[in-house]
């Protein structure tokens, strides 16, 4: 193995100037830095991980929880894919690489980042309420969880209280009054989205019918298809229908192809999240994006800032997206 000796001999300077090179110190010129990190890639030499997590107390390993009980919740679903690839490029460019934390374990969360030595912890998506999130939180080690707040953890949240009070307004400004909202199942996200449904529909004086909520469950394309069909059988049916999901959305749409109904003559429908697909699909898709890759960026450096920093303020951090305004919604007098 080259050892740090091995380079000074080689550049003719002695071992303390080489490591001021490889750290890029400001003593040294950069003509000098350039030099010895030649010589240095030249001979094979590796940094030694273990003498620089002993120097620096840190193992430069992030934890990533990562759980979604649906399919289409999986590492394929492209907003959550996009999220994880913004975080292990903003690590990765940082020093840090990144570890799934299983919940098939038989340790808990906290026991698993403690086992590896994690620096720090981002929830991308679980049960929040799940004892092993809570005590991880809780714990001294650095958490980042996403779109869920907690008192002792920073939280990089989606504006799903605008997200969904924008979508009201722009339908609303087509001219629907009967809006219908088959939400996703009982979380934090789904509170936050029915309130700003809520807060939507009330400034635009359009009555909330109860009869038009409908429970469903978030990236579960078959559940949206069975509230879809309970709302066509209500007099008067909804003239728009709001989904908790693209991937739930396109459920729908195969539910109201089934009842011979074209999209938006018949029907206007909308989506949540701005997946790719909705731009390609015909018609295109009306959606709110979410800016997916600032979450994953921003839940990233915060976590590292508070890994440098123990003092690095806790406190939650909004995202924003836009309505893709799309073709799925029909303009109506």
């Amino acid at each position: 193995m080259v050892k740090l000796k091995d380079i000074a001999i080689k550049c003719n300077t002695s071992t303390a100037t080489v490591s001021k090179a490889l750290h890029d110190s400001p003593e040294l010129s950069q003509a000098t830095i350039d030099t010895i990190k030649k010589v240095a890639k030249e001979m094979g030499y590796v940094p030694n991980f273990y003498a620089m997590a002993l120097k620096s107390k840190k193992t430069y390993n992030i934890g990533i929880v990562y759980y979604d009980a649906t399919l289409y919740g999986s590492l394929r679903h492209e907003y959550f894919s996009s999220i994880l690839e913004a975080i292990k490029q903003t690590a990765e460019a940082a020093g840090y690489c990144i570890t799934f934390l299983s919940r098939n374990s038989k340790m808990s969360y906290l026991e698993l980042a403690k086992y590896r030595n994690m620096d720090g912890v981002i929830v991308v998506t679980e049960d929040f309420n799940n004892p092993q999130v809570i005590e991880l939180v809780n714990s001294t080690i650095p958490t980042v969880t996403i779109d869920y707040i907690f008192s002792s953890a920073t939280a990089i949240m989606s504006d799903n209280i605008e997200g969904e009070e924008k979508l009201v307004d722009y339908v609303a400004a087509m001219g629907h009054k009967r809006i219908a909202f088959i939400h996703g199942e009982n979380t934090d996200v789904t509170r936050k989205r029915l309130s700003g449904f809520s807060q939507g529909m009330i400034k635009n004086g359009i009555e909330i019918r109860p009869e038009y909520i409908i429970e469903g469950i978030f990236h579960d394309p078959k559940a949206s298809g069975r509230a879809t069909k309970a709302l066509l059988q209500l007099d008067p049916r909804p003239t728009c229908i709001f989904y908790p999901d693209d991937i739930s959305l396109f459920g729908g749409i195969t539910a109201l192809n089934q009842y011979g109904l074209k999209i938006p003559d018949d029907i206007s429908v909308v989506g949540y999240d701005g997946a790719s697909i909705t731009r390609v699909y015909r018609p295109t898709i009306t959606t709110y994006v979410q800016n997916s890759d600032e979450l994953g960026k921003q839940a990233a450096e915060c976590l590292i800032n508070q890994i440098d920093d123990h003092y690095f303020p806790i406190t939650p951090h909004y995202v924003t997206g836009h309505v893709q305004e799309g073709e799925t919604v029909k303009k109506i007098n």
